[in-house]
């Protein structure tokens, strides 16, 4: 039996599913040594399989050189205010 296309994951992690076909289970066993060719595929043993989450990377500060022209701006204003 086939894998339908939109199952069919590029990477491990590529796209997270909670639950994992038998066939991936299988694949994953055998890479941790747990299940070798001609054991049943029927009981299998449970497989960890995480989430990655994603950092978030924190907004960027703005520099002093960004600031100090806003700064400027708001007091030319208001002492041009306070002149009139």
């Amino acid at each position: 039996m086939a894998i339908h296309k939109s199952l069919k994951t590029k990477g491990k992690l590529s796209r997270h599913r909670n639950v994992l076909s038998r066939r991936e289970r299988v694949e994953i066993l055998r890479k941790e040594g747990k299940w070798e060719e001609g054991d049943s595929v029927f009981g299998l043993a449970k497989v960890k399989h995480i989430k990655e989450k994603r950092k978030v990377k924190p907004p960027k500060a703005p520099t002093p050189a960004e600031v100090a022209p806003e700064a400027t701006e708001e007091t030319e204003e208001t002492e041009e205010k306070a002149g009139r």
